[in-house]
């Protein structure tokens, strides 16, 4: 069998710390201790693979990548390595003399964060008071010349607030906001009957979506990340299982996409026993569910195949308990009524379970 082509992007999450406790946060339930991250040799070793295999872009990002006092040396490292670098970040810790250091050492762009339009919406959703390092952060990227984007994960808390988060990224000189709504992994997953929205509440908020992506024209780009519980047809699971993308997690094990831990465990692998090169195109964790000789009916007779390719491998398995199931999403599968049934009844009077993270102070009331 040929080997694959190689991927593209990778995530690199350089640690689980993190100063903000989101409920709707889809990293693992189990975080990674800060004792076991991959070290900054690890990090810079790992770059050199991933560039070598023809990745071209990573994002840094956690948790936090902030709390890494060696960031500026991980980013030189991964721009030696030839990939074009993206900080993803709360905003918290980015003082001028950090992101000085970042940007002399090769930085290209940053990726900030917001909960919520409001600064007393946003502190509450993020579990601390973070709403004034992230303004200040906005400032000081704008001020540094690198590109800015925006991102927000919506859900039936912060799904009305469309209006106010575009003018804030304006207001904050951005040229992209990424407005996803919740995946339900993580603490995602866990908190789900307390982030659905109704459906009402979607078609509105999708609808002040496309009237500003009619205003704005090319002034911003605005993507919006439709949550598939509510479609009726299954998101990629991306652009196909270990097609693309690889993620490797702050102990260096290697996945085929950041939700896909708890899914992966029996095949489980780490870049510090194995190259990143034979993970990718020998492990039985990225191959499993690769092509579509894996895929039960309906998916094996369908024509979209090889467009949705079965729907997302991780949905399936936190829906279902098999991964190789169709993602209950699509609505050929034997699965859907589950889906149905929760955006039938989503109980926004549950309140968030808020997850502590490790190495990170404790929230601020």
């Amino acid at each position: 069998m040929n080997p694959p082509a190689p991927p593209w992007a990778l995530l690199a999450e350089l640690t689980h710390a993190c100063p903000l406790h989101c409920g709707y946060c889809s990293n693992p339930l189990e975080l990674t201790r800060r004792s076991v991250e991959l070290t900054t040799d690890e990090w810079i070793d790992v770059f050199k693979q991933a560039g070598e295999l023809g990745v071209l872009h990573t994002h840094l990002s956690g948790g936090e990548p902030l709390l890494r006092p060696d960031l500026p040396a991980i980013v030189a490292g991964a721009v030696r390595a030839g990939l074009y670098t993206q900080l993803v970040t709360s905003g918290s810790g980015l003082h001028p003399e950090r992101l000085t250091a970042l940007t002399e050492a090769g930085l290209h762009s940053v990726q900030l964060s917001v909960q919520h339009a409001d600064p007393d919406a946003s502190d509450k959703l993020a579990g601390t008071g973070a709403f004034g390092a992230k303004e200040t952060a906005a400032s000081l990227v704008r001020e540094s010349g690198l590109p800015l984007g925006v991102n927000v994960v919506l859900h039936r808390h912060n799904l009305d607030a469309i209006d106010g988060l575009v003018e804030l990224a304006l207001h904050w000189g951005a040229e992209r906001l990424e407005l996803a709504n919740t995946q339900f992994y993580g603490w995602g997953l866990l908190n789900r009957d307390a982030l659905l929205p109704g459906h009402e509440q979607l078609a509105h908020a999708n609808d002040q979506v496309e009237r500003w992506r009619d205003r704005l024209g090319n002034r911003m780009e605005i993507v919006w990340v439709v949550p598939d519980y509510f479609e009726g047809s299954p998101k990629p699971c991306m652009g196909g299982w270990g097609a693309v993308s690889l993620t490797v997690a702050p102990d260096g094990t290697v996945l085929p996409c950041p939700a896909a831990a708890e899914l992966t465990a029996s095949d489980r692998v780490n870049v510090r026993d194995r190259s990143l090169r034979w993970i990718w195109e020998e492990s039985a964790a990225f191959n499993r569910y690769r092509g579509s000789n894996w895929m039960p009916e309906p998916c094996q007779s369908c024509e979209l195949r090889n467009l949705d390719f079965g729907g997302c491998r991780c949905q399936a398995f936190a829906l279902t308990g098999d991964g190789s199931r169709t993602d209950p999403a699509c609505s050929l599968s034997p699965d859907h009524a589950l889906l149905t049934q929760l955006t039938r009844r989503p109980e926004g009077d549950r309140p968030l379970l808020i997850p502590r993270r490790p190495g990170a102070a404790p929230a601020r009331r």
